[in-house]
């Protein structure tokens, strides 16, 4: 059977023309920065308005990475879900963390107001979306707690999806008024062009091979060149593992994979409705996700997830799972037959136990990191820059010490990869058996 075209990188970027120059030779500057993906390049925009002097060292080129290859949704989800959430930290916290969700995704729509990109942005909500009579308590439960503690979730009954007119396979959900999906290729090229034009030295293909932070300065070194800082900040997310050798314990990384159909025609999407564009992932323990696009396709992705041994980079070429995908979207959109999948691509995710993102420094105050938004990175990752920017500058930050924890690590390998494997295992049994009794009709 032919597949659809496989894309390395994805639909929403391609090298840019103006691609920077590699490090060659022996560099200094006020920070170093590794990763030139939203936390990079938003650290290095807030840094650069401090006047400092920043050298940015990506091994592609900005973007290559999960900012440049993610769905595209701006959400301000964190945690697993919101009930887990308050029962692993309590009433007081859970709600913080979702203040904190909420003011990511409003900085991140000011970060796209003030780069006055057009990048497709629609505020339009995330639907958390119902198939199955067993989403439905706990999907109305954690709305309920939601929104009597102040966050901005409301439940939408079968009236009001109706309402909506969404698509067929959503019977009842969760919506989170803030955020919206985006074109998020638009989105990073222009904080790329904007760090350049603010003066940042952005050092393209650049993968770097050493670190030397055992004192002051740091220095970063690649083939060709290195770089001497004063301070460090790691901004590599799922990657960190995998080509730094760093944060094994804290992070790893999921593969993904992502689809887009054919560009649908007005007939076609009549038959789905959807007029509202609202971005929708759905309930299952291991989501799905879905919206349109400016281009007149569908867009979605995740669900089937690969982990590589030692937190390896796994491949994206999946056949069997480009398969499943067809067969899922089929059953989803049953109004559009005749609507196919074109093409398909990935990228990775920084996942974390507790489904929390990671913001710290070490013990000398000379390397900081940020990473492990959990598929959640664009607002995330974003509004991470003010963090790791303050706290370079030495200035004290709230957001920072509300992410202050106690971390339970992940155990070396084999360990590790038998429970990543038994975990997904665990959830996709769920997920399954809720497939199954949709697609025989059993609720």
């Amino acid at each position: 059977m032919a597949y659809p075209e496989f894309l390395e990188t994805s639909q929403w970027i391609e090298r840019p023309a103006d691609t920077q120059p590699a490090l060659q030779g022996a560099v200094k500057a006020d920070v170093v920065i590794i990763g030139g993906g939203f936390t990079g390049l938003s650290t290095a925009l807030c840094l650069r308005e401090a006047g400092v002097d920043v050298a940015l060292v990506e091994k592609d080129f900005c973007g290559m990475g999960a900012s440049g290859r993610n769905a595209g949704h701006l959400t301000p989800t964190i945690g697993k879900d919101f009930p887990t959430l308050v029962k692993y930290v309590g009433k007081d916290r859970a709600v913080e963390y979702a203040r904190f969700a909420d003011r990511a995704v409003h900085y991140t729509e000011g970060m796209i107001e003030k780069l006055g990109v057009d990048c497709e942005y629609r505020p339009t909500g995330n639907i958390i979306t119902g198939l199955h009579p067993r989403h439905r308590k706990p999907l109305a439960e954690g709305a309920d707690l939601a929104s009597r503690l102040g966050v901005g979730v409301a439940f939408l009954d079968e009236a009001e999806v109706r309402r909506r007119n969404l698509p067929s396979h959503v019977r009842f959900g969760v919506i989170e008024q803030a955020g919206g999906h985006l074109h998020p290729g638009k989105y990073v090229m222009a904080m790329r062009q904007a760090a350049i034009t603010a003066g940042v030295r952005i050092f393209e293909d650049s993968a770097v091979t050493r670190i030397e932070d055992t004192g002051s300065p740091v220095t970063v070194h690649t083939a060709s060149g290195s770089v001497t800082a004063e301070k460090l900040v790691l901004a590599t997310n799922a990657y960190t593992p995998a080509t730094l050798g760093r944060m094994r314990s804290k992070v790893f990384p999921v593969r993904v994979t992502l689809f887009r159909t054919q560009v649908l025609t007005d007939e076609q999407w009549r038959r789905i409705g959807w007029e509202g564009g609202e971005a929708l992932y759905t309930a299952h323990e291991a989501m799905e996700n879905y919206r349109p696009q400016a281009d007149g396709r569908i867009s979605g992705g995740s669900k089937f997830v690969q982990y590589g041994y030692g937190s390896k980079l796994t491949t994206g070429y999946l056949p069997e799972v480009f398969a499943q995908w067809r067969e899922v979207f089929a059953r989803r959109f049953p109004e559009i037959p005749d609507v196919k999948i074109e093409s398909f691509w990935g990228g990775w995710i920084g996942l974390t136990l507790d489904f929390l993102p990671l913001h710290g420094r070490n013990a000398r105050g000379t390397v900081f990191h940020a990473m492990g938004y959990n598929g959640h990175g664009i607002a995330q990752a974003t509004y991470a820059g003010t963090m790791l920017s303050d706290q370079v500058l030495g200035r004290a930050n709230a957001e920072v010490e509300l992410f202050r924890r106690r971390l339970i690590p992940l155990p070396p390998e084999p360990l590790r990869w038998l429970v990543v494997k038994g975990i997904t295992h665990f959830l996709d049994r769920i997920d399954n058996k809720v497939d199954a009794e949709l697609a025989a009709g059993r609720f």
